[in-house]
């Protein structure tokens, strides 16, 4: 099995991202399925109100979350560093300190979730309407937090070490659990809301659970018995991960004040926004897969020093980022009400759904710049830099711009402003990959005069 781990300090590139970023296209559309079939069960089942509520409730779980999974792109930092720099060692110690830190972190995150969802679906605006139903949906996901925290850090450790094909495996079990438990906990068990919820933590466990004996089993990787890692480890492991963990909670947080500006519209808005935004889950996949391949790619040959290897890759992943979005661009024009109806049957929410996907689809390429460039940045440990970007991108940028625009122009300004943030954002992402100072970042002690 080892033989699907790739080397990316040589060989041709091109081919290398093509063949590496497909099958993180591929797990990350199953991945997005699980909300994705939550969403289209809910919506049919049971009516625009409670998909709203799913909706709701989703982006505080992305938001408690997001800390879990910046740390998770630290994990991919520092393990293709150790990777491209063939340092066994290094790699299995990482690992090790990787699993405590992350472990705790998830599961304290879990509990507090669980206790502050009214709270946190209050800050939101949370109509009253949906505030019982988004509730009890966001604290049953919040009980599966460490299964969905699990199976996402070993496809992480698995594509460090350049392997994008075995993590399908883990995922594809958890979609076909997702498929069948869907409408049986929904409808089949008259849970409602709460059987989407269930059926969701349900497959993500049985996926867990799986990808832990089959790693372990194949020796996929050097897991080994949890202990205590050193005082260097985890000083690495923070110094990181949590800058990283803050640039997915800006993200996330940027996400919901949004949500906040959307909630202010009323119920066939929310509605609206939320069908479009799980399609629009669904279309950024390509760009969110070219980030994740690149920051692997990037990271084996920042480990090795090798610059000129780097910015090749950096203009290959452009490059083919526009080849695809592109294509998404046109789908989007010719497609997205027929999308949109696949979740709601509400003219009014599916008029706004629908000029929603239409204006800021146009902005996709852009927003597939940032997701490349900052993967780069991100690969070579410069996390404050990154960090400072997101916040530029979400909080200088994209929530005022939304405001602002929605002022203007009402429902229509929040696609308007979502939009341009995203091709200004992308200009600032350029700026700073070009004239910055990340390649100075060096993470690990330099061995036999070499790296």
């Amino acid at each position: 099995m080892k033989k699907m781990q790739q080397d990316f300090t040589q060989g041709n590139i091109l081919k290398h991202l093509i063949a590496f970023s497909g099958p993180i296209m591929l797990t990350n559309l199953l991945q997005t399925s699980y909300q994705f079939a939550d969403s289209l069960w809910v919506g049919n089942l049971l009516g625009a109100n409670a998909l709203g509520s799913v909706a709701v409730s989703s982006t505080i779980i992305f938001t408690i979350l997001s800390f879990v999974i910046g740390l998770n792109n630290a994990a991919l930092t520092i393990l293709s560093q150790q990777k491209g720099r063939d340092d066994e060692d290094g790699l299995k110690r990482y690992l090790n300190g990787f699993v405590v830190i992350l472990t705790s972190i998830s599961v304290v995150l879990g509990i507090i979730g669980f206790i502050f969802a009214e709270p946190l679906l209050r800050l939101l605006g949370t109509p009253g309407s949906m505030m019982a139903v988004a509730k009890s949906y966001l604290q049953i996901n919040f009980l599966g937090i460490l299964f969905l925290f699990g199976y996402n850090f070993i496809s992480t450790v698995l594509r460090a070490l350049g392997d994008s094909k075995t993590p399908l495996r883990f995922v594809m079990i958890a979609v076909i659990l997702n498929i069948v438990l869907d409408p049986l906990y929904i409808s089949g068990f008259d849970l409602g809301v709460d059987g989407a919820a269930y059926a969701t933590v349900t497959a993500q466990g049985s996926a867990f659970l799986y990808g832990v004996f089959f790693i372990l089993y194949k020796r996929l990787a050097p897991f080994s018995i949890p202990k205590l890692p050193s005082k260097q480890e985890v000083s690495l492991i923070l110094n990181l991960g949590i800058p990283s963990g803050l640039q997915m909670a800006v993200i996330s947080a940027g996400v919901a004040a949004i949500m906040s500006v959307v909630t202010s519209f009323g119920g066939n808005v929310v509605a609206g926004f939320s069908a479009a935004q799980r399609l629009d889950s669904l279309l950024m996949l390509p760009a969110h897969a070219l980030g994740t391949a690149v920051s692997s790619m990037a990271g084996q040959n920042i480990g090795v020093r090798n610059w000129s290897r780097v910015k090749e890759i950096a203009k290959y992943g452009i490059i083919y980022n526009f080849s695809v979005m592109l294509i998404v661009v046109i789908l989007v024009v010719f497609f997205a009400e027929f999308g949109v109806r696949l979740f709601i049957q509400d003219e009014e929410a599916v008029a706004f759904g629908t000029k929603y996907l239409q204006i800021i689809g146009l902005c996709y390429p852009f927003l597939g710049i940032n997701f490349i460039l900052n993967g780069i940045v991100r690969a070579s440990g410069a996390m404050y830099q990154v960090l400072a970007l997101n916040i530029i991108s979400l909080w200088i940028l994209r929530y005022p711009l939304t405001a602002i625009f929605s002022d203007w122009f009402g429902e229509t300004g929040i696609a308007i402003g979502m939009g341009a943030s995203f091709v200004i954002s992308s200009l600032c992402a350029f700026m700073y990959y070009r004239y910055g100072k990340w390649r100075e970042k060096e993470l690990f002690a330099k061995r036999n005069g070499n790296n």
